[in-house]
């Protein structure tokens, strides 16, 4: 195998995870594809440990000439042959496609072609996905990917995905995609922050990935549903928090309305907030007519020089400055990870 590897992502923050591969020092960034960053991997780098990625994979074969037609599949089946399996053990094979445009053929067609060369050599079972069949968990996961007219065949790196964190031990309806809840923290530019706040936290997913960037900040996540809170502190002991002992980042969680955040005004330093789309998750309390009282309080707590970093689907609220805003595709709609300022002067209420 290469140490060519890809970083899969969701689409609209590639930037960052290159950014991230970049600054982790764990290779040298050689191209940005559609929900993809291609780079050379650093000798002997843990590269299970990128954070806004979504998966991480080793690629076997980079295959040009991929057209619309089916003949495709046969090109893919032969690259898939020549793929050098030497050292791969496992119990099976299972592969999983994806394509950018429309094609004369389906992508169960490209797992099956592809699937059937790798598993022979191996004398392993192919686990097709047809029908809606789920291969074994333990079974060698592969993927292949076309843009335009190349092809990706990749096997993951780790035994799950990335974007599956081990701290999510308990979720709720919402919660926030981990690696979208790492971007946001890598935009808010935590360093030297002093206290962080999700006033609409849900499971904590947004502070968890923020401790990773500020290790000695104090986290603090409110929420109006007591079951979210519950979640949260569950996945942040499973993530490690022992609470405030040994100098490291101190959580803080507790029930409270968003439009009441019981905090003093220009005490923290970032905000990290995805307010209720009403879409799974639907505003309640202060918040149920609009996100109004939810955004003057942002703007009330907020230190003079701080930042909030917001999910946002309607534009910028008032009484913000848009600094960013990196646009992605994230459960089938197109918000904005929003990078805000306040803006001088009063906001009528």
């Amino acid at each position: 195998m290469h140490t060519f590897a890809v970083a899969r992502a969701v689409h609209g923050i590639e930037p960052l995870v290159a950014t991230e591969i970049r600054r982790s020092r764990l290779g040298v960034v050689r191209g940005v594809r559609h929900r993809e960053v291609w780079f050379e991997a650093a000798p002997g780098a843990d590269l299970t440990g990128l954070r806004t990625a979504d998966d991480v994979l080793l690629a076997a074969a980079v295959v040009d000439g991929i057209g619309h037609g089916r003949s495709a599949l046969r090109r893919l089946a032969l690259a898939a042959r020549s793929v050098d399996l030497g050292g791969l053990t496992g119990s099976g094979v299972e592969v999983s496609a994806s394509f950018v445009g429309r094609r004369n053929y389906t992508r169960f067609e490209i797992e099956d072609a592809v699937g059937a060369e790798l598993a022979r050599p191996l004398r392993l079972p192919y686990h097709s996905r047809r029908d809606g069949a789920r291969p074994p968990r333990e079974a060698m996961s592969w993927r292949v990917t076309i843009e335009g007219d190349r092809a990706l065949i990749a096997l993951r790196l780790a035994d799950r995905p990335l974007h599956r964190r081990a701290y999510k031990t308990d979720s709720i309806r919402g919660t926030l995609h981990p690696p979208v809840a790492a971007a946001m923290a890598a935009l808010a530019r935590l360093g030297g922050a002093g206290t962080v706040l999700d006033p609409c936290c849900g499971a904590g997913t947004t502070l968890i990935e923020a401790r990773a960037l500020a290790p000695g900040a104090r986290l603090l996540g409110f929420d109006h549903d007591p079951a979210a809170l519950r979640a949260a502190t569950a996945n942040a002991r499973a993530g490690g928090d022992s609470g405030a002992s040994g100098g490291g980042a101190a959580f803080g969680w507790g029930v409270a309305d968003g439009g009441r955040i019981p905090v003093a005004d220009g005490s923290v330093d970032r905000v990290l907030v995805n307010p209720p789309w009403g879409r799974q998750v639907p505003p309640l309390g202060l918040l149920a007519r609009d996100l109004g009282p939810l955004w003057r309080e942002v703007r009330r707590v907020l230190a003079g020089d701080g930042l909030a970093v917001a999910l946002v689907h309607d534009g910028v609220p008032r009484g913000f400055a848009l600094e960013e805003a990196v646009r992605v595709s994230l459960s089938g709609r197109h918000p904005v990870i929003a990078v805000l300022r306040k803006e001088a002067g009063r906001v009528r209420r």
